[in-house]
């Protein structure tokens, strides 16, 4: 069940901001603004939180041998400015960033990873795509199970380049990139 948003918060119009997000309830939904957009997503299925733990595991071993980076998994905020907060899956900070263990300080992200569901599909796919783009993100992979397949952005693309094998994240910080087999993500639970 989805609770109302209090009324002093409705009052305030259609452009909501980071400090509106801060006084919204703790009811189980995710809440994210977007250029003052509210983003409101249920709690995860079990299948989205299984693909989330997965790659986590792959990416965080990889930064284990590379650490340039530190992995972080949502609920975690990013926030760009006063009208846009959002809690990707998972993300990859510099490592320098990640020492000073201060959300304001989370700016820079190296690698943002959504899987999509039925609740995130438009706002993961569009609003936050772009904000993700404009913000230079080098690279957002947009993890889709009904499609068994991972859409890889970057700034600069107009459209993905949609991998159902392989996918690669070669940052340059690391010795060797990190190869991810499409198929092992997706398997089904054994």
């Amino acid at each position: 069940m989805v609770m109302p948003l209090p009324a002093a918060i409705r009052a305030r119009g259609p452009y909501y901001t980071v400090d509106i997000l801060d006084q919204l309830p703790d009811d189980g939904n995710r809440y994210e603004v977007v250029y003052g957009e509210l983003l409101v997503t249920p709690a995860p299925r079990w299948n989205h939180q299984e693909l989330v733990a997965r790659l986590f595991r792959i990416v965080d071993r990889y930064l284990e041998r590379f650490p340039f980076g530190h992995l972080v998994m949502s609920p975690a905020d990013v926030r760009w400015g006063q009208d846009t907060g959002v809690q990707p899956d998972l993300f990859v900070v510099p490592k320098a960033v990640a020492r000073t263990m201060d959300w304001s300080q989370v700016r820079e992200l190296l690698l943002v990873i959504e899987v999509l569901s039925p609740s995130t599909q438009r706002a993961d796919r569009f609003t936050k795509r772009r904000r993700y783009q404009e913000a230079g993100v080098p690279v957002y992979w947009m993890v889709d199970p009904k499609a068994q397949a991972i859409e890889v952005w970057t700034p600069e693309a107009t459209f993905p380049t949609i991998e159902k094998a392989m996918v690669v994240w070669a940052p340059v910080e690391a010795g060797e990139p990190l190869e991810l087999d499409v198929a092992e993500i997706f398997r089904p639970v054994t």
